[in-house]
């Protein structure tokens, strides 16, 4: 039972305690906060051993990390004492300091820390590992997998953006109400890879895919609780993350393997997510701006509804606005299957060709789904080109039944 107990309780408490701790110490100070947490677990991994579990797990947690805390700076205080002899602190309580584990400053302490390691002078990998271990408390062995790298390679990574963070002192602090909006951009782009990593990975840890999913949609909820980013696009994205989470078990078959859109079983769709996406979608239609969230959210909502013809002809409006909004190249490339799907597969292939895209596997998959019916070499050709290009066992599972049946 302690087994199980202890990460359970790492993924959920870390990233509160750490968040809290450098709101104590200062973001500068952030090793330091991680270090007095990390050895707050291992003390409860070695106690419950000998003792058994405590009633309160998370309250014994919350203790004992206070604990940590107030000794921490008593023995700096004498250590500042012993160095600077003459040094005079003034009559204050910061040494016997209350470490404030509230609810609505663990909320505020988050969401502080969510606009620090989003912070525009990291690059995007940097902050999306960031969050995931600091935010999300994710170990370095799961992170490592998930990024399809190894922990000396995180290790570094993680070490790099602290010191980035601390030599550009970047404070833990919410943004002036002028700055939100430009700082809010990072923010949710990140939130955006973080579940887009869960979603699309290419790493075999089914259930990190969804813990990767779960976070990223949990701190877009810390967004919508606040009233200063409670705003169209928030919810939009939030939106977009339920339709698509709504699937979720419908993508993979009971043996593991893959299963494309249009062979999912649609009672394994979550309707309750369905409905949270909708009620989220709705949220965001005040204002006046139109996001790139706003836009993939309808798509994903049109995903979710019965029938063809409506609903393909709807997609294809949409991706046409997307495009306009921010062109992508995947994007271009799905506008062009809902152009098979409304119009005609003849159409959608004289667009599909004037693509760039020959080096991605989804490109060739496209191809291949185009040819079909009228050049079964062609169509070979290409799904051989997508397995040589394609980096997802799982997908690869998916083309070779497809080229078993050309």
């Amino acid at each position: 039972m302690q087994t199980e107990i202890i990460p359970q309780l790492f993924r959920s408490e870390y990233s509160k305690l750490v968040a809290v701790l450098c709101k104590t110490f200062g973001m500068s100070n952030i090793q330091l906060a991680e270090d007095i947490v990390s050895d707050t677990f291992l003390l409860a991994a070695e106690n419950w051993k000998m003792h058994g579990l405590p009633d309160n797990q998370t309250a014994w947690l919350y203790k004992v990390a206070k604990n940590k805390t107030r000794d921490y700076l008593r023995r700096e205080k004498v250590r500042v004492e012993k160095v600077e002899p003459n040094y005079k602190r003034a009559q204050d309580s910061s040494y016997e300091l209350d470490i404030d584990l509230s609810e609505q400053n663990i909320s505020d302490s988050q969401l502080r820390m969510l606009f620090a390691v989003c912070h525009p002078i990291l690059k995007p990998e940097a902050q999306i590992i960031l969050a995931l271990r600091i935010l999300c408390g994710f170990g370095i062995d799961e992170i490592a997998s998930a990024m399809l790298s190894n922990k000396e390679t995180i290790n570094k990574r993680l070490y790099r953006a602290k010191t980035s963070l601390r030599e550009k002192n970047v404070q833990l602090e919410f943004p002036e109400p002028d700055a939100i909006a430009s700082r809010l951009d990072t923010v949710l782009t990140t939130i955006y890879l973080l579940f887009s990593e869960g979603y699309y990975s290419v790493s075999q840890e089914t259930k990190l895919r969804k813990d990767f999913c779960l976070e990223a949609m949990r701190l877009n909820l810390l967004l919508i609780q606040n009233q200063s980013t409670n705003l169209p696009k928030v919810n939009a994205l939030l939106s977009l993350m339920c339709f698509h989470a709504s699937r979720f078990e419908a993508r993979y078959d009971d043996s593991g393997e893959f299963v494309l859109y249009e062979d999912q079983d649609r009672s394994l769709w979550n309707q309750a997510l369905v409905e949270r996406g909708e009620f989220y979608l709705n949220q965001s239609s005040t204002g006046e701006q139109l996001s790139k969230y706003h836009l993939e959210a309808a798509i994903a909502f049109w995903h979710t509804q019965e029938g063809d013809e409506e609903k393909w002809e709807n997609i294809l409006q949409l991706y046409n606005y997307l495009l306009q909004v921010e062109y992508s190249p995947i994007a271009a490339l799905n506008r062009t299957y809902a152009l098979a799907k409304a119009n005609s597969t003849e159409q959608a292939l004289q667009e599909a060709l004037k693509l760039d895209l020959d080096k991605h596997h989804l490109y060739h998959c496209l191809l291949a789904e185009l040819y079909a019916e009228d050049n079964t070499t062609k169509r070979k050709m290409h799904l051989e080109k997508a397995l040589d290009l394609c980096k997802s066992e799982q997908e690869k599972k998916v083309i070779l039944k497809k080229l078993e049946v050309s």
